[in-house]
């Protein structure tokens, strides 16, 4: 491969897993993803968003995700993000509830909602407060009683995926994430040689060796890069200005203090002359 390419980038992303050639690589990661999940293996998608070379990898402003539904009616979302940001949380939900929301047109019944699934990847970390990689959330009440059973929204952390010994189909595409811009298609470790891997590896070959999309491609590395740095820029910023509000606020306490205590030595003060007062009275 003459180039190396990050099958993490948002553009690369979608030609793996939204090119109309790379249904059957859909399928697989729909499959390997939602295992655990789904009530039967899917096995036929119609992209709803199919990969746009033009579109994707030229508009800096696109959101870069797939869409797809199944032979079933369920509905899919899969979307990469590198950058964690402060509304990221609430962006997964609307997503997942707008997409919901779409099956309905004017005069459906609400028999008609199929289950609709957002599957995120993510390069940095969502939550702090757990080892764990993979989260699943799904409309559950305290005691785990489902309302209705129609999706949800799952969360793979990337950069705290270190498996080694592949086991299973999901650590397999999570491998390939992490670790395809290190690979040489002309040397695939055990792990990639099945049919699924070698064709994402062809997907990854296409942006090396075609240099309008390898050039392309660096442009949105550049991008990403920028926001990276723009991220970076924002996160001190917002560090210095918690550290200048901390240090506000510990002046103003130990000028709270000082007062309590200076309070304090003159009510002890005024408690002494009161003694001193009441015995020469007496």
């Amino acid at each position: 491969m003459q180039h190396h390419i990050n099958p993490k980038v948002d553009c690369v992303f979608k030609a793996v897993l939204g090119a109309e050639e790379n249904r059957a690589l859909l399928i697989d990661f729909l499959n390997a993803m939602l295992t655990e999940t789904l009530p039967g293996p899917v096995v036929e998608v119609q992209i709803l968003n199919p990969y746009n070379p033009q579109e994707t990898l030229n508009d800096k402003l696109t959101i870069v995700d797939v869409k797809a539904r199944d032979a079933a009616g369920q509905v899919f979302q899969i979307e990469i993000q590198l950058l964690i940001h402060t509304n990221l949380r609430a962006r997964m939900l609307y997503g997942w509830a707008d997409l919901y929301r779409r099956q309905l047109q004017s005069g459906d019944p609400y028999s008609v909602l199929k289950p609709t699934y957002a599957i995120w990847l993510l390069d940095q970390t969502l939550r702090d407060d757990t080892p764990a990689y993979a989260h699943r959330y799904r409309m559950r009440d305290d005691q785990g009683q489902a309302l209705i059973d129609h999706g949800g929204i799952w969360i793979y952390e990337l950069n705290k995926f270190a498996v080694q010994q592949v086991q299973t189909e999901q650590e397999r595409w999570l491998k390939f994430f992490n670790e395809g811009e290190t690979l040489d298609d002309e040397k695939l470790p055990d792990w990639m040689q099945t049919p699924v891997m070698r064709q994402a590896m062809s997907t990854l070959t296409a942006f090396s060796e075609k240099e309008l999309a390898y050039h392309q491609y660096q442009a949105r590395q550049e991008f990403l890069r920028q926001q990276r740095s723009i991220q970076q820029e924002l996160q001190n910023e917002r560090a210095a200005k918690e550290a200048a509000l901390q240090a506000n606020e510990a002046e103003r306490q130990a000028k709270e203090a000082a007062l309590q205590a200076k309070e304090a030595a003159l009510a002890e003060v005024a408690r002494l002359q009161a003694l001193l007062n009441q015995s020469g009275d007496a």
